[in-house]
């Protein structure tokens, strides 16, 4: 009896001092850890184990440990059920890796309130004798003809409801390890990667509605801050609606900017015109709304931001929508059809590849050439005073042969930057510095002026690099969309498909690009007053540098 009271005081003296732990920062480090040993654990990593169902099994465990200790301990039974690590010796790399860490930090082993020293010692063991053999759920290899990230042997749940709270878990723990180890731009982001996985937790342990699951799953994507970044599921056309107006906008100055019609025929029922200024959407001005929706919306920057964000504007399920706008100094209302995607039927009016304007100045149009028409677009532009590539679309895969022509020499212009699977979280420069152009005596002797914005993300960002290389190059525009290197896309579980920047991209001097994009050397940037005037100002002070060189 007496020992029976002795242990009861004894339990209770540790309770009484024992740290109280959340089910957020339970299922936070329980994350951190699953996603850890999935790619480190030479048990795991070789995908011997249903790591799936090893998850779902620990979680009613974790739910039940009380204290840091109770959990610490639970988390070490587990990977001491996972078999044992042998430790190996490290061999000397036959060629010298040049590291770039900025993303790298498994100091949580030890920073940890929840670990104990032991378990620390586990997980920094693991790290040190992590798989040497092909890892199973990752890999990473170029000149495939497909994205070089891929994520292997994910089951699908075909069956996945938003109502099983395993399943959840899984999707936010999958998406969540795939960044910390696999996105190279992750030291850029806003919001620190750790404090996300803590504010979006309690939204997929214990959602309000199915909305709010669904909202969460697209807002942590958003939260990568790259223009590639997102997450797409049905169900956004339930909540924002899915019928669009015919126009496309521009924000510009907390205003929406009719910049071109979808369909002639359809903008001119609702009396839509270029220039006209849209000052509210439902009775709240377009401010109100990207303040209220901007956490839906992917981009880089801001101009990226901006330019996404249209659809949380004008988006919705009612056959047209109220918008209050501003036409020759006059503020009316009026009432805008909206109309599903294919029903729009898009216009895409026929453009010249390329032209020569006035004062022997060429212009090309960049996204309509084809490689096979460079031959041409050589023997016609190859005499002018200049020449204006109008790279603020996405361009065609004509980059070197362009490059051949501009450039009297190989000139390197890009370095690029690898996950190391061997290693995750870590990254690696790749050892090839790429080039365009050749050695050639014939090159173009004129100016070389490259038009950008922000819709020029990515392959038009690469191709604004190549062309920067060019003797006699200006830049000129506003920010592009900052997220250079492939874009993957891939599924998280059924119904959720996500994409991100798999690999990085710089200057050969490791100048950024990401979040950055092409910084224009002469900003210019489009202003109501222009649209309504029917103006290219962007395009008009490249023809003005081109013939005064100012």
């Amino acid at each position: 009896m007496k020992k029976t009271l002795l242990l009861v005081l004894v339990l209770l003296f540790q309770n009484a001092f024992s740290k109280p732990i959340t089910e957020t920062q339970k299922l936070a480090a329980t994350c951190k850890v699953w996603g850890f040993l999935k790619y480190y654990h030479p048990n795991v990593a070789d995908g011997s184990k249903n790591w799936d169902e090893q998850l779902f099994q620990i979680l009613p465990k974790v739910e039940e440990a009380q204290t840091a200790e109770a959990f610490s301990l639970v988390i070490e039974n587990w990977i001491t059920s996972l078999g044992e690590v042998k430790a190996y010796k490290i061999s000397t790399p036959t060629s010298k890796k040049e590291y770039f860490d900025k993303n790298f930090d498994l100091s949580w082993f030890s920073k940890n309130d929840l670990f104990s020293k032991s378990l620390s010692k586990k997980l920094k063991f693991i790290e040190e004798n992590r798989i040497q053999v092909k890892q199973y759920y990752v890999d990473f290899e170029l000149n495939t003809g497909k994205v070089p990230l891929q994520f292997n042997n994910e089951i699908k749940y075909t069956d996945f409801k938003w109502t099983n709270k395993n399943l959840r878990l899984l999707a936010l723990f999958r998406y969540w390890n795939y960044i910390e180890y696999f996105f190279p731009y992750k030291y850029q982001m806003d919001e620190n990667w750790d404090k996300v996985l803590n504010t979006m937790l309690p939204r997929f342990y214990a959602p309000e509605s199915e909305k709010d699951f669904v909202l969460a799953m697209r807002e942590i994507s958003i939260k990568l801050n790259d223009t590639h970044a997102s997450t797409q599921m049905s169900q956004l056309f339930d909540y924002f609606g899915d019928k669009f107006i015919p126009a496309d906008v521009k924000i510009i100055d907390e205003k929406a900017v009719i910049i071109s019609l979808k369909n002639d025929s359809l903008a001119k029922v609702s009396d839509l015109k270029i220039g006209d200024v849209i000052t509210k959407v439902e009775g709240k001005t377009v401010a109100e709304l990207l303040k209220e929706n901007r956490k839906y919306v992917e981009g880089s920057n801001e101009p990226s931001v901006l330019k996404n964000a249209y659809w949380t504007i004008f988006n919705g399920k009612t056959p047209a929508v109220e918008v209050e706008f501003v036409r020759d100094g006059k503020t009316t209302l009026k009432s805008v059809n909206r109309y599903k995607y294919q029903d729009l039927k898009i216009q895409f009016p026929d453009r010249e590849k390329w032209k020569i304007l006035e004062g022997n100045v060429g212009y090309v149009n960049y996204d309509a050439l084809e490689e096979s028409d460079v031959p041409a677009l050589i023997s016609a532009l190859n005499n002018t005073n200049a020449i204006i590539f109008d790279n603020r679309e996405r361009p065609n895969d004509v980059m070197f042969a362009i490059s051949d022509w501009l450039n009297s020499e190989p000139k390197e212009f890009v370095k690029f930057l690898d996950p190391d699977v061997s290693y995750p979280g870590r990254y690696l420069w790749r050892n090839e510095i790429l080039k365009c152009g050749k050695n050639n005596p014939e090159y173009y002797k004129g100016k070389v002026i490259v038009l950008v914005n922000e819709k020029a993300v990515s392959h038009a960002e690469f191709n604004a690099m190549s062309l920067q290389t060019a003797p006699k190059v200006k830049v000129i525009g506003s920010q592009t969309g900052g997220a250079d290197g492939a874009n993957y896309g891939f599924p998280i579980i059924k119904g959720f498909y996500t994409s991100f920047t798999c690999y990085g991209v710089f200057y050969p001097n490791k100048k950024e690009t990401q979040r950055i994009g092409i910084v224009p050397d002469i900003e210019v940037k489009p202003t109501i007053l222009g649209i309504q005037q029917g103006k290219d100002e962007v395009l008009d002070r490249a023809i003005l540098f081109a013939k005064n060189g100012k």
